[in-house]
């Protein structure tokens, strides 16, 4: 007697790109470039930034807020420290620009925000900007 099987999977699978290939041996094209890591608290005057930054010089940090948002960019760049002779023959160590964006609940008051860089750590105080309060409308 014949038994009759159903195949359920028939249609066939889409084949990986060149890239997925490459990526699955080397790791994704952009596993060198590190997202900026941040800590983000809030009380009710302020929402408080702590970005890691390891490696940027001050100069080459750029914050930028419109209303709710919050960018952070930065250069990290190559030192050329190798001595006379020498030529790097392997480097782990990520270098270009590197930028994290993120909304908060609230709008800032973007002409009050304080920020200091030091020992590789951003730290931002982002005041909340105050909301004009309920007005009671009196009726005629």
């Amino acid at each position: 007697m014949n038994t009759f099987v159903r195949l359920h999977n028939l249609t066939p699978r889409p084949r990986p790109s060149t890239e997925d290939l490459f990526a699955s041996f080397f790791g994704p094209a952009n596993a060198g470039e590190p997202s900026i890591k941040i800590d983000v608290t809030e009380d009710e005057k302020a929402y408080r930034v702590t970005a890691v930054l390891a490696g940027v010089q001050r100069d080459d940090i750029c914050v930028n807020v419109d209303k709710n948002e919050v960018s952070i960019e930065a250069e990290i760049k190559r030192e050329t420290s190798t001595n006379e002779g020498e030529s790097v023959v392997h480097s782990e160590r990520f270098y270009g620009k590197t930028s994290r964006s993120f909304v908060v609940a609230q709008e800032i008051d973007d002409a009050n925000v304080e920020a200091k860089y030091a020992n590789g750590l951003l730290s931002l105080v982002l005041p909340k900007k105050l909301q004009p309060a309920a007005k009671r409308i009196t009726i005629n």
